[in-house]
């Protein structure tokens, strides 16, 4: 939906009339921030269904009584919603880049994708973002006895980013690569502390004994 829906929001702007080629890069910014957006929403489903689902469905016990340490349960199961998420994201801008590439190069003389923003986004930001929300799930299924409230919960991790943005669109800040690596930087000095809660989280007592 992004990846085609953006695309057709840039033609309608450009076909009201001309527009300043600052102004379309702005826009260009901005609309590839919601791939990290995308990134916290995509894993929500995967991730509560992986740890809490199977936990409601009985399926998981028998997993836990295979050899495998605690700690590459955790790794296999994050990697279950991880990767899907990440593919899904890139592909999504994949196709992003090339319907807004074809629509703006005329306006703005060069294709603006791929460039250094997009490379900050799709390289560090998007993992980054996909994890912190797989690791936010991880929690809030040991939390939570619902498999539809965690599911619920688990989009708030999505809420300081859009809030990011609203700073962006109001302009208080830029969406430029400096500051999306310093986005990055955060989400990776996050993503370390919740892995160590993750992992106090997610073992074989806790869950069959204190998991909702």
């Amino acid at each position: 939906m992004l990846s085609i829906g953006l695309p057709m929001v840039v033609w309608l702007w450009l076909k009201n009339g001309e527009v300043p080629a600052s102004e379309i890069t702005v826009l260009l910014n901005a609309f590839s921030f919601f791939f990290i957006i995308l990134a916290t929403l995509l894993p929500t489903v995967l991730s509560s269904y992986s740890f809490l689902g199977e936990k409601l469905e009985k399926s998981l016990e028998p997993l836990l009584a295979t050899p495998a340490t605690d700690g590459e349960l955790l790794l296999g199961k994050s990697l279950a919603a991880l990767l899907p998420s990440i593919a899904a994201s890139y592909a999504g801008a994949a196709v992003f880049m090339v319907f807004v590439d074809g629509l703006t190069s005329g306006r703005l003389g060069y294709l603006y994708f791929p460039n250094t923003t997009m490379a900050v986004i799709l390289l560090l930001a998007v993992p980054l973002a996909c994890t912190f929300s797989v690791e936010a799930n991880v929690i809030i299924a040991s939390l939570v006895g619902d498999l539809r409230a965690a599911q619920q919960l688990g989009t708030l991790a999505s809420v300081p980013f859009g809030g990011v943005f609203v700073l962006a669109e109001t302009n208080f800040t830029s969406l430029d690569a400096t500051t999306l690596l310093t986005i990055s930087v955060l989400l990776l000095a996050i993503d370390v502390v919740l892995l160590q809660v993750c992992r106090a989280t997610f073992r074989r007592e806790e869950i069959l004994t204190k998991w909702k």
